[in-house]
């Protein structure tokens, strides 16, 4: 049932398989005694069955009662029905079922919906959005992800619902919302958040992003337009899309106008990385993810800026692999700048640090040929002192690399930092 057969018919390999069944939860585990199972719950008539080719979740046929949380129904009750199973099912594309003895079963056209290109709820749309407004995401991200349109009545009513969503879980926003940025084009995602009115409930910070003209000859586009379009062009990783989405979150808190009536955005990127920083906080993701898509944001700006050998290596330090990441953001704002496309600087400065990692260059004091006990040992007393050292003295070796050798880096140390 469900999303399985959705994926065969549009020709795709499903990612897993669920089953539904009219034997009843006791019955199940019988028929499954020799399996590992998981069971999910007496209630809900659902176990999983553990298998070395991949988990299958199976349940019983059920209907349900009415939704009075907007997430779950009053009661679940069994029945022998497929049809009856399926008609509870939020959209027809999920609402479809197969068997070697009954064929498609397909009680709500959802084979003609997927040749249509078409995402429709099954039955009364307003009904079926009242009873988890997280089918209001879930229509856009089947929209975002197959490249369909919103049947005009299920658009109509995720519009009339669309607040509801303020109800849900901000774990189960963040989920479909990840999903949905993570799909190609992800603008389109967007975009169909915002015309519904979800973005406003759960992502206010990008509303003023919207017709915010850059009044900048360097910018053809507002602010929104600009960054959908480097959301666009970044790779399908979750913290590169968010930070593509949050990079110039900050431009309309921080225009200025000069004398000739030119916009400028100083230290949007500063403000902007800890704007993103405070919305994947309230998403509840995890450090990491926050912690990536913060340095990103903050450094997108620096290719302005003049680096020599010892501001390359202090970037690598500071980004690790991530300085990769950031010249693919670099590029894709530069492109979407709308004039100015030269990123030839960017492509010189990744051959750089290439060669500095090729080569093995120390950017980093675990790097250097001498360490704190070295310096313990030329008599230098444990504490702060030794940590100063060795940050002159990987300053020394980062401006040249053939410094790092012991003994040079000990003469060194004895010189500027002379013991009474």
């Amino acid at each position: 049932v469900g999303g399985s057969i959705r994926d065969m018919l549009l020709g795709k390999d499903p990612s897993d398989y669920d089953i539904a069944t009219d034997a009843m939860p006791n019955r199940m585990r019988d028929l499954f005694h020799d399996f590992k199972i998981v069971d999910i719950g007496e209630r809900f008539g659902t176990i999983i069955i553990i298998q070395d080719e991949g988990d299958v979740e199976v349940t019983t046929f059920r209907r349900e009662g009415r939704y009075t949380d907007g997430r779950r129904p009053e009661w679940i009750s069994f029945t022998e029905d497929i049809e009856e199973d399926l008609s509870r099912r939020d959209f027809t594309i999920n609402a479809m079922a197969y068997s070697d003895g009954y064929g498609l079963i397909d009680p709500h056209d959802g084979r003609g919906d997927l040749e249509r290109k078409i995402i429709r709820t099954v039955g009364c749309s307003d009904s079926r959005f009242s009873e988890d407004y997280l089918r209001i995401l879930r229509a856009i991200r089947f929209c975002t992800q197959l490249g369909f349109v919103i049947d005009e009545a299920t658009y109509a009513a995720a519009k009339r619902h669309c607040k509801g969503i303020s109800r849900i879980g901000v774990e189960r926003i963040v989920d479909e919302f990840f999903k949905i940025i993570l799909s190609d084009p992800p603008s389109n995602g967007i975009r169909l958040l915002e015309d519904i009115g979800a973005l406003n409930v759960f992502l206010p910070e990008v509303m003023p992003m919207i017709g915010f003209e850059q009044r900048n000859p360097y910018h053809t586009m507002d602010v929104y337009d600009h960054t959908l379009c480097v959301l666009d062009n970044t790779p399908p990783i979750i913290h590169m899309r968010l930070a593509a989405l949050f990079h110039d979150i900050a431009k309309p808190h921080t225009l200025t106008i000069d004398e000739e009536g030119i916009g400028h955005f100083y230290s949007h990127d500063r403000l902007g990385a800890d704007m993103a920083k405070e919305i994947l906080k309230r998403f509840r993701v995890s450090n990491e993810l926050i912690d990536k898509v913060y340095i990103l944001v903050k450094e997108h700006m620096n290719h302005h800026s003049d680096f020599g050998e010892r501001g390359l290596k202090r970037l690598i330090r500071r980004m690790g692999d991530e300085v990769f990441n950031l010249f693919i953001l670099q590029e894709a704002d530069i492109i979407c700048s709308g004039k100015r496309t030269d990123i030839g600087h960017i492509l010189e400065r990744r051959a750089r640090i290439e060669s500095i990692l090729r080569e093995k260059e120390a950017y980093d004091v675990d790097q250097m040929n001498i360490d704190g006990n070295d310096l313990i040992g030329l008599g230098f007393e444990e504490g702060p002192i030794i940590g100063d050292i060795l940050e002159y003295l990987l300053d020394l070796i980062m401006e040249d690399p053939a410094l790092n050798d012991r003994d040079i880096l000990m003469d060194r140390a004895l010189k500027r930092f002379p013991m009474d």
